[in-house]
């Protein structure tokens, strides 16, 4: 490993002398003595280093010009903010950041290699360039993911850079270092979980793995002591000398399906041994990408709110850190894949009619050109519905129609009985769905990029409750109207719709699923070119 991305025990320890003030044991360091803030004009030279070192930071050069060019890192009496920096840059790799971007060994040289003022404004403002550094990508993360992702649509909660310095300043500096990760329960969860997995990693791993295609209950050999194993080494089962595939290792498999979104029929069947096998070093990128999610969603996310992991095909119903409400969902397919993103929903449609996106239209171009589809109606820009004989649709194309095409509610509506609004420029909802047999499959990535609930009725219920007494009779009545109703909710509710291919239970339990859309692997791959390492 090369000096940049690890700090020794003996490199610590000498950094920790030199973060107090003091000379250290290595060679050619000096003492370090700095002005106080009303002597800091006494010393041009360290202020034309200082102004040169932070002149590409805009905020920085601010920041230090209306503090008369005060250090915050080289004083003598900055001590402990130096020992927080070293402290925080140390462990960077244990939030999946990348240590060489902050270079820790460089930034200790420098300060070791101190020999004037000079010298000392240069390392003022490299202390200061890289505290930003590392604030920026441990509050709201190391990539900018719609550089890599288009699909990816955050409005990355950014801190101001002259804000956090005069907020550090102003600071205990370990308490203040150590918030400017995600304060949500999930990131710590994912943190701890990381930690475990390194330990895992450096005793060796999780053990031989299975050489099966399936093991059933009853089932013995070296197959099975393998699976056994594993099971004991992951948690899911505790240390046992049992021979055959028992009740305990049965449940224990089930436990485990659940935690890997697979039927848990307790038997280990191809996908779950497939699952038992993969290794730790590829759950821990699972792990890193999920923690730099974590940082891009690093904003309030409301007491309640509606939370759709893509990869889970889940919507579920969030109070304060507590799922409330969960129902199955259908994502877009691998080919119409649906966007991350944050809203408001605002209001439901009961009885909705449909108004079908051109890229849809176009699906059903030959049977409206043909006199088909008598289902779907044209409508004209003042809403109203344009009788088809009148028209020539031949002579346009599906992007050059001059009238919406809508289904009215009804039984077949694509939409079902409801739909759930948070209006956003990519045209994505929840909605009911005739088509009720894709909630059985595992994998249920095939809509058009919209998301279709098994439970929507159950939803509604549980989004009215907080408005109106007798919620399923309001609901119903409106319904069994049906005529179309937009209901509004009293208070807006936050839609986070995440891409999560490791999260975790309440509990700190572990849960894994496919990547499948394929986005964590480009974001692994981003972030290893960032410098992240994994085992760190």
């Amino acid at each position: 490993m090369n000096r940049a991305t690890r700090t020794g025990p003996k490199a610590r320890a000498a950094l920790m002398a030199m973060a107090m003030g003091v000379a250290t044991v290595l060679p050619g360091a000096v003492m370090m003595v700095a002005p106080t803030a009303s002597q800091a004009q006494m010393f041009p030279a360290f202020r034309q280093a200082l102004a040169e070192g932070v002149g590409e930071s805009r905020a920085l050069s601010t920041f230090y010009r209306e503090n008369g060019y005060s250090e915050v890192w080289t004083g003598a009496d900055h001590a402990a903010r130096r020992t927080a920096l070293v402290s925080a840059l140390s462990r960077a790799a244990e939030h999946g950041l990348p240590p060489e971007r902050y270079d820790l060994p460089g930034l200790l040289a420098a300060f070791e290699s101190v020999q004037t003022e000079r010298d000392r404004g240069f390392v003022e403002a490299r202390a200061s360039l890289t505290f930003l550094q590392y604030a920026r990508d441990i509050h709201s993360g190391v990539l900018d993911p719609s550089s890599v992702i288009s699909d990816i649509v955050r409005e990355l909660p950014r801190p101001d850079p002259a804000e956090l310095m005069r907020d550090f300043v102003a600071s205990e500096p370990v308490s203040f270092i150590r918030n400017l990760a995600p304060d949500a329960p999930e990131y710590a969860r994912l943190f701890h979980a990381k930690r475990e997995l390194d330990a895992v990693i450096a005793a060796g791993g999780w053990g031989p793995r299975v050489q099966a295609g399936s093991l059933a209950p009853g089932e013995g050999g070296p197959a099975f002591i393998a699976l056994r194993n594993r099971l004991i080494a992951m948690g899911y089962l505790p240390r046992v000398a049992t021979a055959r595939y028992d009740g305990a290792v049965q449940r224990a498999v089930q436990e485990f399906q659940v935690a890997h979104g697979i039927n848990p029929d307790g038997i280990a069947g191809n996908a779950t041994i497939q699952a038992i096998n993969v290794e730790p070093q590829e759950r821990m990128r699972n792990i890193i990408v999920a923690m730099e999610r974590e940082r891009w969603l690093n904003i309030p996310r409301g007491d309640r709110h509606i939370w759709v992991n893509l990869t889970d095909f889940t919507a579920r119903i969030v109070d304060f850190d507590q799922v409330t409400f969960e129902t199955r969902s259908v994502v877009g397919s691998r080919a119409n894949q649906t966007p991350e993103f944050s809203d408001f929903m605002d209001h439901m449609e009961i009885n909705p009619d449909w108004t079908l996106p051109r890229s849809i239209v176009a699906e059903y171009w030959g049977a409206l050109v043909s006199g088909g589809a008598s289902h779907l109606n044209l409508i004209d820009g003042q809403g109203n519905v344009v009788p088809r004989e009148y028209v020539n649709i031949g002579a346009y194309s599906p992007t050059t129609l001059p009238f919406e095409v809508r289904q009215p509610p009804g039984p077949g509506n694509p939409l079902g009985e409801v739909k759930f609004l948070f209006p956003n420029p990519y045209a994505i909802y929840l909605h009911d769905t005739p088509s009720r047999s894709l909630f059985g499959n595992a994998v249920r990535a095939y809509s058009h990029g919209c998301i279709r609930l098994q439970d929507p009725r159950d939803f509604a219920y549980a989004l009215l409750a907080a408005q109106e007494s007798d919620p399923v009779g309001y609901y119903q009545r409106i319904r069994d109207s049906r005529r179309e109703t937009s209901v509004y909710l009293v208070t807006p509710i936050p839609v986070h719709i995440v891409y999560r291919t490791a999260f975790t239970s309440v509990t700190g339990r572990m849960n894994y699923r496919a990547d499948v859309y394929g986005r964590d692997a480009r974001l692994y791959d981003a972030l290893l070119r960032a410098g992240v390492e994994v085992g760190a």
